[in-house]
C-alpha cells in the first residue's frame, strides 16, 4: 500500500503547479479511519515548519527547494497577527508579510501547506503573535470569550481569510488543513471558546479540514469534538494513536503537529543542540507506522527587528529569546543543509517507493568576509529625541501607542543626597543616567530593580532609557505584558513624579537619522553609528559583535536583529539577498560601548559563546 500511496503522491505533487493555470485542478483532502486521504487515496504528510517572516522573501523559494531535497512533501507555517495588523485596523500583507505569495510559491515548488492562522502562535514570537495594542482595549482578555477580544479576532481572521481561504485544497490551492487555536490545552479547556474559534474560521471562508493541536497530555483539554486532534511533542506511535483515538471516536488519522528535533535559545543561557542520532530512529519509527509529522523547526531562520518573545512564570525568571532562531534545525540559520538534514533525508528515503528519488541537495551557499567597517557618522541617542509626552506618572509603551524598541523617561529630582532608586516593575532593561552620565543598569532577567545613586547638589536630571526585550509568548502572563516603567519610580522611598517620555521605536535606521556628514566621535551615552563598505562580490556573512555591548544592527535598511554580550549568540547573520555589489550601508545602535568604532565579520556564526565569569559583571 505504501508504494502505491507514494506513487500517487509523487504524481500529485508534480501536478500541483498546474493549479495556477487557467484550468484549476481541484483535489480533495479528507480523513480516513487510519490515514489522510488525498483524492481518496492514503497520504502521509512529511512536513517541516518554515516561517515566512523569519526568512527574507528573496530566499523563500530556495528554502522550499531545500525542503523538497530533504524529502518533505508539505510545509507548515503560522500566520502572525502582530505583523499583519501592527496598529488597529491597519493591515499589511506586503513584502515579507505576503503570506499568500508564500503559500502560492510552495504550490509552485510542489509542496502542500499546513496553515496555522490561530491568533495565538507562541513560536518564541513577541506576545505570542498578538498585536501590542490589544492591551489598550478596555476589558479585552486574550484567549477568552470577552466581546472585545472576539471582535478584534473576527476583524483579523476575516482579513486573513481574504488572503488565504481561496488557497485551500478544495479551491485549487495547496493548503491541506487549517489549525484552530494553538496548544489551547496548555492554557484552558473551554469548549465553548473553541467552538467560537471554529465558527470564526468558517465564517472567514475556511471551509476545508480544520484541526486542533496540543501536547499529548493535554489533548483532551484542547480538543474540540468534530475536529481532528493532532499531537505535539510525542513520537511513540502507540501513544500517539491511543490519544487520538480516545478523542476522535476511536479513529485516526494520526498527525504529530510539532515534532522537535531540537530547541530554541534565550539570552544568557547555553546554546541548545541535539544530536541527529537521537532522533533518526524515532523518525524512522513514526514514518513506518504511517503517522504524518511536522518537524518544528525544519528551518528556523532569524527573528529580526524586535519580534522575539520571552518566557516567564512563577518558577522561571524572565527569559527573552535571542535573534537567531537557528534552533539546531536540519536547515541552519542561513538555509544550508546540516548533518541533521542529511541524516533525516536518509531516513525519509527509506520510505520512498521503488524508483522515486529525491532531488539532489543544493550546495551550501558561499560566504564572504566583509571589509572592516570604520564608522564615519555617529549621533547620540540624546540628540535625536522626538517631542516628549508629559505625565505626572510614567506612561508605558502601550499608553503612548508604541509597540517595540526603546523609551526614554526623564524627570528632575532634588540632589545632594545618596539614595536608593527603585523602579517598580521595570520591563525590561533600563540604563540609568544622572545629568547625562550613565550610573547603572537594571536588568529584569536578573530581578534587578534598584541601585544606589549619589546625586550632585542642586537639582539633577534623572533619565532612564528602557528597552522592551520582548513580550511573554507563553503561559498565564500573556495577560501582563505592558512595557516600560509599568508602575512607579521611588527615590529614597519617595515617588518621583512629573515625567517626560520620548518614544524611540527605531522602526527604521538609515542615513535619514543623521543630519550632517560629520566624523564619528566618542560619545558618552547610547549612540547610533553609520558606516559603509564596498563589495565586489556578495555572499552570506556574519557580523562579529564580540567587542560590542548591546544593541541592534541594520544592513541596507534591513534589520538583522539584536546582539548582546550576554550570549550565547555573538554574531548576526547577514543574508546574501540583502547585500549588493558596490556600496552598502550598516547602522548600529549601541547602548553600552559607544566608543566602539570598528565592525568586523566572520564566515561562520558564533551561537554558543557565553562570557567568562572572569570578565566580571555584565552591563
Amino acid at each position: 500500500m505504501r508504494n502505491l500511496s507514494w506513487l500517487f503522491l509523487f504524481f500529485s505533487i508534480w501536478l500541483l503547479p498546474l493549479a495556477g493555470n487557467a484550468q484549476v485542478i481541484k483535489h480533495t483532502f479528507t480523513l480516513g479511519d487510519e490515514h489522510f486521504l488525498l483524492d481518496g487515496k492514503p497520504f502521509q504528510m512529511i512536513s517541516g515548519e518554515l516561517h515566512y517572516p523569519r526568512v527574507p522573501r528573496e530566499a523563500w523559494r530556495a528554502r522550499m527547494k531545500m525542503a523538497k531535497a530533504m524529502g518533505l512533501n508539505t510545509i507548515g507555517t503560522y500566520v502572525f497577527w502582530n505583523l499583519h495588523e501592527p496598529q488597529k485596523g491597519k493591515f499589511d500583507f506586503s513584502g515579507n508579510n505576503d503570506i499568500a505569495a508564500f503559500v502560492k510559491m510552495a504550490q509552485e515548488e510542489g509542496l502542500w501547506v499546513v496553515l496555522r492562522p490561530s491568533p495565538y502562535v507562541c513560536a518564541e514570537w513577541e506576545f505570542g503573535g498578538y498585536p501590542y495594542w490589544l492591551q489598550n482595549e478596555k476589558g479585552l482578555v486574550v484567549r477568552s470569550k470577552s466581546p472585545q477580544f472576539l471582535a478584534e479576532y473576527k476583524a483579523y481572521i476575516q482579513e486573513v481569510g481574504k488572503q488565504l481561504a481561496p488557497l485551500q485544497i478544495n479551491h485549487g490551492g495547496p493548503v491541506l488543513m487549517v489549525q484552530v487555536e494553538n496548544e489551547y490545552g496548555f492554557y484552558a479547556s473551554d469548549k465553548e471558546y473553541l467552538a467560537i474559534n471554529r465558527k470564526l474560521f468558517q465564517d472567514a471562508g475556511f471551509d476545508g479540514l480544520l484541526y486542533t493541536c496540543d501536547p499529548g497530555a493535554k489533548v483532551k483539554e484542547g480538543h474540540l469534538e468534530g475536529l481532528l486532534p493532532a499531537v505535539n511533542g510525542w513520537d511513540n506511535p502507540a501513544k500517539v494513536k491511543q490519544v487520538v483515538r480516545e478523542n476522535h471516536g476511536g479513529k485516526g488519522p494520526y498527525f504529530i503537529a510539532e515534532w522537535y528535533p531540537a530547541w530554541f535559545d534565550w539570552w544568557g543561557a547555553p546554546h541548545h543542540t541535539v544530536p541527529a542520532a537521537k532522533y533518526t530512529g524515532r523518525l524512522d519509527t513514526v514514518l513506518a507506522a504511517g503517522i504524518s509529522i511536522n518537524m518544528y523547526m525544519f528551518h528556523g531562520g532569524t527573528t529580526r527587528a524586535f519580534m522575539n518573545g520571552a518566557n516567564f512564570s512563577d518558577s522561571v525568571a524572565y527569559e527573552p529569546q535571542i535573534s537567531s532562531y537557528d534552533y539546531d534545525a536540519p536547515l541552519d540559520e542561513a538555509g544550508n543543509a546540516t548533518p541533521k538534514f542529511m541524516a533525516f533525508r536518509s531516513v525519509i528515503e527509506k520510505h520512498l517507493p521503488v524508483g522515486v528519488k529525491l532531488p539532489p541537495v543544493p550546495a551550501a551557499k558561499p560566504t564572504i568576509t566583509l571589509p572592516a567597517v570604520q564608522f564615519t557618522q555617529a549621533v547620540s541617542v540624546f540628540d535625536m529625541l522626538p517631542a516628549p509626552k508629559a505625565s505626572t506618572t510614567p506612561l508605558t509603551f502601550e499608553d503612548l501607542g508604541q509597540a517595540y524598541g526603546y523609551m526614554l523617561y526623564r524627570a528632575t529630582v532634588p540632589g545632594g543626597t545618596t539614595s536608593t532608586l527603585k523602579i517598580k516593575d521595570l520591563r525590561d532593561y533600563g540604563l540609568v543616567f544622572v545629568n547625562g552620565k550613565r550610573v547603572g543598569v537594571l536588568d529584569r532577567r536578573l530581578k534587578q530593580e534598584s541601585l544606589t545613586l549619589t546625586l550632585p547638589k542642586g537639582s539633577a536630571r534623572l533619565e532612564i532609557l528602557v528597552e522592551n526585550l520582548g513580550r511573554i509568548n507563553f503561559g498565564k502572563y500573556l495577560l501582563q505584558n505592558r512595557k516600560g516603567i509599568t508602575e512607579k519610580v521611588l527615590l529614597g522611598g519617595k515617588e518621583v513624579k512629573n515625567w517626560q517620555m520620548f518614544s524611540l521605536p527605531f522602526e527604521r535606521a538609515d542615513a535619514s537619522l543623521f543630519k550632517a556628514k560629520t566624523a564619528a566621535k566618542a560619545l558618552a551615552g547610547p549612540a547610533v553609528k553609520r558606516g559603509t563598505f564596498t563589495l565586489t562580490q556578495t555572499g552570506d556573512t556574519y557580523l562579529d559583535m564580540r567587542t560590542w555591548g548591546k544593541g541592534s544592527v541594520w544592513i541596507n535598511g534591513h534589520s538583522l536583529g539584536r546582539y548582546w554580550q550576554a550570549g550565547p549568540q555573538q554574531t548576526l547573520y547577514v543574508p546574501v539577498e540583502w547585500l549588493k555589489k558596490g556600496e552598502n550601508e550598516v547602522v548600529v545602535l549601541e547602548l553600552l560601548k559607544p566608543e566602539q568604532n570598528t565592525l568586523k565579520s566572520l564566515p561562520k556564526p558564533i551561537l554558543s559563546s557565553l562570557p567568562s565569569p572572569a570578565v566580571g559583571k555584565l552591563d
